[in-house]
């Protein structure tokens, strides 16, 4: 149960389904779980991931605090439905600004503490990072540029003394409050969740914990000859 242990790891979005997994899986295998999430929510840290300012002072924080970071996980994120014609631009805005922006800004922030001694960053993308939606236009958009943004980062963080490795994880449809909020928005949730689960292989949607796994991993030793790369969890839905 030490796979992390006295690693500091900074989580954003920790009081969603798979950032709440990650911190209570960091804590179990011995590491030091550093979370934030949204003024009000339950978290060491009020963090909007769409300020600069914010990244700035919480940094700064976990700096003096600390002095180093070994981990960083990007899990906030928001999804809407809609299409390219339904999408409008405030909608497109915002989903860009938490998934994407959000991303990149945890990631330029948190460098410089993840250089002191090395580290590990994981992203949060999804399987429609991969795979096109035509519901999903800035959900999609977002989760694909995450999974560049994190190739890019990767190749950066490889020329360094200290390296900084830099993954992502992609996720279909998890059981939480993100997915039930996207079904909410269909005109029978009951019957969008029973297309959805037909359409995974597997017959059934995932679960926190089980991306939490895959998280532990990645920020472990055990994944020290991986970087750049996308981790698909999806009950096997991008296979068809």
């Amino acid at each position: 149960m030490d796979r992390l242990k006295d690693k500091i790891v900074l989580i954003t979005g920790a009081a969603g389904t798979i950032g709440a997994a990650v911190a209570q899986a960091v804590r179990k295998e011995g590491g030091v779980a550093v979370t934030t999430d949204l003024p009000g929510q339950k978290a060491d840290h009020a963090l909007d991931v769409t300020s600069e300012a914010d990244w700035q002072r919480a940094i700064g924080e976990i700096s003096r605090k600390y002095a180093r970071l070994d981990g960083l996980v990007n899990a906030a994120g928001i999804a809407k439905l809609g299409n390219i014609e339904d999408t409008d631009y405030a909608s497109w805005r915002k989903i860009l600004a938490v998934n994407l922006d959000g991303t990149y800004l945890g990631c330029k922030h948190a460098f410089a503490l993840l250089k002191v001694k090395g580290g590990a960053i994981v992203n949060l993308s999804s399987v429609l990072g991969l795979v096109g939606g035509p519901n999903f236009l800035a959900y999609g958009a977002s989760k694909g540029g995450v999974r560049l943004l994190t190739k890019s980062i990767a190749l950066h963080g490889a020329r360094l003394d200290l390296q900084v490795r830099c993954n992502s994880v992609h996720p279909a449809f998890l059981e939480g409050g993100m997915v039930d909020n996207v079904l909410a928005g269909t005109q029978s949730p009951d019957g969008a969740r029973a297309r959805i689960t037909r359409d995974i292989p597997l017959g059934r949607f995932g679960t926190g914990e089980e991306i939490a796994n895959m998280c532990v991993y990645l920020l472990s030793d055990e994944s020290r000859f991986v970087t750049g790369a996308e981790f698909v969890i999806d009950g096997g839905l991008s296979a068809r």
